[in-house]
């Protein structure tokens, strides 16, 4: 990440150009980047509700875990940015020329926008964060269905994109995100499998014992072959 660093204040300039000059992009940059947000939690509860309708187990179990990840990601990233206290593109100083991506520590409160609008912290993205949290899950979980994994991870870049287009988040804000989601996700369902193995019941075990039976008069020995 050390080197994205470098390329937070050009690839901010950059997003902004391309925003500018193209009303396709503004258009579908302020609509997509609400997937992130609360759009992804009503996208959550309607996969939800179609699953225990329909009685899908499968997406039911994916829609939970997806929901734990946004759930766990969001924590994680709100934390990350109460100890970073990293200002955001449109941070407000009257004594600067433009905003930089500076991180002020655990004590910075977000500042205010140009309209007086208090901020929260940059970095990590939480849009970002939870995007690919959800995205992961259902990429593991649909992991044969080659379709399903390209979608969910195309949906949650344009998400973390849209944060640039929109001049809410710095890119290594975003990337950081994306790394968070992602490993969360990864964690959630992982943690699931591990779980769910440890509770299913035991397999009997293929067993030979050596016995004796009495039969007229006689001791026989023989052999029994569970299975």
């Amino acid at each position: 990440m050390g080197a994205l660093l470098f390329a937070d204040e050009p690839v901010q300039r950059f997003g902004l150009k391309l925003r500018d000059s193209s009303r396709l992009v503004r258009n579908v940059s302020s609509h997509i980047t609400q997937f992130g947000g609360n759009y992804e939690t009503y996208t959550l509860a309607a996969l939800g509700a179609y699953s225990f309708i329909f009685k899908n187990k499968k997406l039911q179990t994916t829609t939970l875990l997806a929901t734990q990840a946004y759930i766990t990601g969001g924590i994680m990233e709100r934390v990350l940015k109460v100890v970073f206290g990293r200002q955001r593109p449109y941070y407000y100083n009257p004594n600067a020329v433009e905003a930089e991506p500076t991180f002020h520590g655990p004590f910075f409160q977000g500042g205010r926008d140009i309209n007086g609008k208090k901020l929260s912290n940059s970095f990590p993205s939480g849009h970002a964060t939870v995007a690919f949290a959800a995205a992961t899950v259902f990429a593991m979980e649909y992991k044969n269905s080659p379709f399903i994994r390209i979608f969910s991870y195309s949906v949650a870049t344009l998400i973390g994109l849209s944060r640039i287009t929109e001049n809410k988040h710095w890119i290594t804000d975003v990337f950081m995100g994306a790394v968070l989601g992602y490993y969360t996700g990864k964690q959630v369902v992982n943690n699931y499998h591990r779980y769910a193995t440890l509770k299913a019941p035991r397999q009997k075990k293929k067993m030979v014992s050596f016995n004796l039976e009495y039969f007229h008069g006689r001791l026989l020995p023989g052999l029994v072959y569970k299975f």
